[in-house]
């Protein structure tokens, strides 16, 4: 059986920035397992496969890293909402209705961006047992817990972007992983990274869940319910965040890079 995917990267309007993601539109259904090969294949943080359902206009997605299936993920849902428009299976101007392990997840294209409805996610202050007072060198201003995740508020935007992590200390001491962040010095009101070895990614580039909980965290700090974003990866990417109640608009774009057929026996 040969398979159509394509690696989109999200976030972003210029190839190679962002974050890329596998998107498979599936016109045969396939088993997890398969699912997963194919995600360890493809080795990007994310591989997203999306089927249609017996409901029009609704369509299932799952999202897989090259080591298991996740729950949520921002970019490859972002990716995949391009990819769809791109082949047809979607057009613009039309909510695009997904079901995933997180709910139903909405995506609407409008003048060239693409805004997802997502959940919002719930951040709980708290004291990290082993990092208290200081992350990797850096003084920590505040931290909190969100689901399998830690957040750790930074003293500026340049100790985000220069931090060194430790990826065996952040896998022996979460879940899943760290998201650092801080006040943005002028262009962006925040800046974040997100390291998660605990899910086969060590940096992700662009963090589309993690940016449910920032909205929630700094929301909490500053009452502001629109923020500018900036994952201050190698690749870097944009987001622009909106707080309605208990969800989160997230807008950004995507462009194509690469367009191939996988053999699968």
């Amino acid at each position: 059986m040969n398979l159509p995917i394509a690696v989109v990267d999200a976030f972003t309007d210029k190839p190679f920035s962002g974050n890329p993601a596998g998107v498979c539109l599936l016109e045969k259904t396939l088993s997890a397992e398969q699912m997963q090969a194919i995600a360890m294949e493809m080795n990007l943080s994310e591989t997203a496969f999306v089927e249609r359902t017996a409901e029009h206009g609704v369509f299932s997605l799952r999202w897989f890293t090259p080591t298991l299936e996740i729950d949520l993920c921002g970019h490859a849902t972002l990716a995949s909402s391009f990819w769809m428009l791109q082949s047809g299976w979607a057009h613009e101007g039309e909510t695009i209705r997904f079901q995933t392990r997180s709910g139903e997840l909405r995506v609407k294209s409008e003048g060239g961006w693409l805004i997802m409805d997502f959940p919002l996610i719930p951040t709980f202050t708290d004291t990290h047992p082993r990092f208290s007072l200081e992350l990797f060198g850096n003084p920590i201003v505040h931290a909190a817990q969100l689901r399998k995740n830690w957040i750790f508020e930074l003293e500026s935007e340049k100790a985000v972007r220069e931090l060194i992590p430790d990826f065996g200390e952040i896998a022996e001491n979460s879940e899943e992983g760290f998201i650092v962040t801080a006040k943005g010095d002028g262009q962006y009101d925040i800046v974040s990274r997100f390291f998660g070895p605990n899910v086969g990614v060590p940096e992700d580039p662009v963090t589309g869940f993690a940016h449910c909980a920032l909205m929630d965290y700094w929301n909490q700090k500053t009452g502001k319910t629109q923020l500018k974003a900036y994952q201050a990866s190698k690749r870097g990417g944009e987001l622009f965040l909106e707080k309605h109640d208990d969800r989160v608009m997230i807008k950004g774009k995507a462009v194509r890079v690469l367009v191939g057929t996988l053999e699968i026996n």
